[in-house]
């Protein structure tokens, strides 16, 4: 509608402007950013009709205060240079409702959040909506609901999946995705043979029990939770039994836990009913931040600990940023700052500048359990700062979701922690908090397609992306909670859907892309780079083999002494383990903040200050010279050679060898036979480095080159 015809329509008023469609909107949008009760600007507030009253002469608005500063543009303020002056027809109706009588309902107080806005989100963000639970669409003609959603935006939007990808695309792609590792050639020749119509969902059934499957998914949540096994800080100090959280996560996946328990075992595993070693061990969660041994300010840095431990918990479960309330009310979320001192006041009682091993029940854990009792009182901090407490703050849940906002319970007289933790669980995990859910399985799809429906996986606020599909979240979420919380029942059903067994080439791309470049509907597979770990544990698959040990202390991997010239002790502060540890998987490398292993940060291994929901993927220059000159990938290029030439003829390698040899590095490295064009190319590079007929003392360093060749193709770094 026009600014003209609105002016009109509001001229014509007949009747008071509608308050709560037209007045209230209009004063939370513009004015309560600086006149609420909390922090009255001007010692004004405009939450109430008594605070309207002092600027406001009903019926005269040429006599009132706040229609002579909205007339002259000085109200509201400008921000940073940008006007928010009030349009004409937004004038017009104030004038309007102050001449007559600027009517007020009866108790009426406006809150800041209560209603979306074009600068913030309200209590009606779609994030704090209850689970709808929809329907699934009946008519589109798919069996896997999750395909059944998606065709009903690919009708919308015009566009269709691609065709679904080769047997052995597929089978490399989903154990990559479920295991981290590459199928070997007796299963690629197995799998490309059964022609059973279970033959694809058996496979998935068999990833998902083997225990590979909880180390490749335990370290999308490490990130989460920004697990290193040192302090960070100059000592960087071993975290003692760090590594045994480390394994938690693994056992907790393996064992298929439901997420529900997941989340009670680590924010309050010390106050579980007949809690366990296994209980305690989860709780370890709350220790693997960083820590400073030494800090300048004891009492500031006690409450920057509290900080990390809202940030990780919010982030991790709630898909919130409620840190950024510390100082002062969220600037576009409904997290007032008193939410932050509630939320973070679960967390008061406990061991917030040491870091000591926690004995409990005998067990020795890095553990977190309530150390002060009684408890000491909590204040809310003027702009954040502890040298300026304000009122005492009792704990709490966020108040935007509103049926969970009820004070705590205190702690039973017996009770030897304050139980604050374990009521906050509770209420993350209670069916009336739809975040946690939502949340949940949106990291989940994440994780298998390479961004969520919700792409902004660690902020499900107004600054977020909202869903490309809001009823299939919805009807994931629902589902998750319906059976149990069970994470592997949901993997199943992804990589069981049309849409993750598509090939990564549409024959319609180019239609398609016209309309959807980013791809935001699913209509083909987007191919992903390996990351770091996977990256490293297919190399040492293809080289040298993996040790597949589960458990335990970490190892260190070999770092040269360039790398050491940045540590406070040079090489004195890193020591390589022996060499029967290096050929574990990379989850089980010990990583220290103050320097992860080079070639995992040159692949884009996370920040492990802060809880990590979505690694960058950069695409730069160091990645092709690492996988070119480092000398690890040359251990592993070496190794493979090895083992494809394992009893080399005395008189040389004959030609007929050379071409068995090609064909079994190919299938090796990448899953496949070699192209007519590609054999005839590998044969020739042979030739070259070794020469017509070689013998085994030649032909292997020339074999080994090869190997390098094709560990370095994006056909081995990337899933497809």
């Amino acid at each position: 509608m026009s600014a003209c015809l609105l002016l009109g329509l509001v001229v014509g008023f007949s009747e008071p402007p509608d308050f709560e469609k037209r007045i209230a909107p209009l004063l939370i949008r513009n004015c309560l950013g600086c006149h609420t009760d909390l922090e009255p600007s001007g010692e004004l507030s405009l939450q109430n009709a008594a605070g309207m009253e002092k600027v406001v002469v009903r019926g005269k608005p040429a006599d009132s205060a706040l229609f002579q500063r909205i007339e002259s543009g000085e109200m509201p303020p400008k921000d940073k240079g940008k006007s928010k002056e009030l349009s004409a027809a937004e004038k017009e109706l104030v004038k309007a409702w102050i001449e007559s009588g600027a009517p007020w309902p009866k108790g009426r107080v406006l809150g800041i959040y209560e209603k979306t806005t074009d600068a913030r989100g309200g209590l009606d963000w779609w994030s704090l909506q209850p689970i709808r639970n929809p329907a699934i669409p009946a008519k589109s003609g798919e069996i896997n609901p999750i395909d059944a959603f998606l065709a009903v935006q690919w009708a919308d939007k015009a566009v269709a999946p691609a065709p679904v990808a080769s047997k052995r695309t597929l089978l490399r792609r989903v154990y990559l995705d479920l295991i981290g590792l590459t199928p070997t050639s007796e299963e690629l020749d197995r799998f490309e043979a059964d022609d059973s119509p279970n033959a694809y969902e058996a496979v998935v059934d068999r990833l998902l029990a083997d225990p590979r499957h909880g180390e490749r998914w335990a370290r999308y949540w490490l990130d989460l939770v920004r697990y290193a096994d040192t302090n960070g800080y100059e000592r960087d100090a071993e975290k003692p039994f760090a590594w045994k959280y480390r394994d938690y996560v693994i056992q907790s996946i393996n064992k298929d836990k439901p997420y529900d328990r997941f989340v009670l075992e680590q924010m309050a595993g010390d106050e579980l009913p007949n809690r366990t070693e296994e209980d305690l061990i989860a709780t370890g969660m709350l220790r693997v931040g960083t820590w400073d041994d030494e800090p300048n300010d004891k009492l500031e840095y006690t409450y920057d600990r509290l900080e990390d431990l809202v940030q990780v918990t919010s982030t991790a479960f709630l898909g919130m940023s409620i840190k950024c309330a510390r100082c002062h009310d969220h600037k576009f979320d409904p997290i007032p700052q008193v939410d932050y001192h509630r939320f973070a006041a679960a967390f008061w009682p406990g061991d917030l500048v040491g870091n000591s091993v926690a004995k409990i029940d005998g067990h020795d854990v890095l553990a977190w359990t309530d150390l002060n009792r009684p408890l000491k009182p909590f204040h809310l901090l003027k702009k954040g700062d502890p040298h300026r407490p304000q009122q005492q703050v009792g704990p709490g849940f966020v108040s935007m979701v509103g049926t969970l906002n009820q004070p705590f319970e205190p702690a039973p007289p017996q009770s030897k922690t304050t139980t604050r933790r374990l009521q906050l669980a509770k209420r993350m995990i209670d069916p009336a908090n739809p975040l946690t859910p939502r949340v949940a399985v949106n990291r989940i799809w994440q994780q298998h397609f390479g961004h969520g429906i919700v792409r902004t996986s660690d902020n499900m606020g107004f600054k977020g992306d909202p869903p490309t599909h809001p009823e299939l979240l919805d009807w994931l979420a629902g589902d998750f909670v319906a059976n149990g919380w069970k994470a592997k029942r949901l993997h199943k059903l992804i990589v069981t859907s049309r849409a993750y067994r598509q090939s990564s080439v549409n024959p319609q791309e180019a239609v398609f892309a016209k309309t959807d470049a980013a791809n935001r509907y699913y209509w083909k597979w987007e191919r992903h780079r390996l990351d770091a770990e996977a990256l490293r544990d297919n190399l040492l698959a293809a080289g040298e083999g993996l040790d597949l040990r589960m458990g335990g202390p970490g190892f260190s991997p070999p770092l040269s002494v360039e790398a050491a010239e940045g540590l406070s002790k040079k090489n004195g502060a890193w020591k390589s383990s022996p060499e029967s540890e290096l050929r574990r998987r990379s989850i089980y490398m010990l990583h220290r903040r103050s320097l992860i292993s080079p070639f995992l940060s040159t692949f884009d291994f996370c920040d492990t200050t802060r809880p990590c929901a979505q690694r960058d993927i950069t695409l730069v220059a160091p990645q092709a010279l690492a996988l070119l000159n480092d000398e690890f990938v040359h251990k592993q290029s070496q190794a493979m050679a090895r083992k494809l030439l394992l009893s080399p003829s005395k008189e040389g390698v004959s030609d007929s060898s050379k071409v068995e040899l090609v064909r079994a590095a190919w299938r090796k490295a990448l899953g496949r036979y070699p192209s007519p064009s590609e054999q005839d190319a590998a044969l020739e590079h042979l030739r070259q480095l070794a020469g017509d007929r070689p013998d085994s003392k030649a032909f292997l360093p020339a074999l080994a080159s090869l190997c390098h060749v094709l560990l370095n193709t994006n056909e081995f770094a990337y899933a497809e």
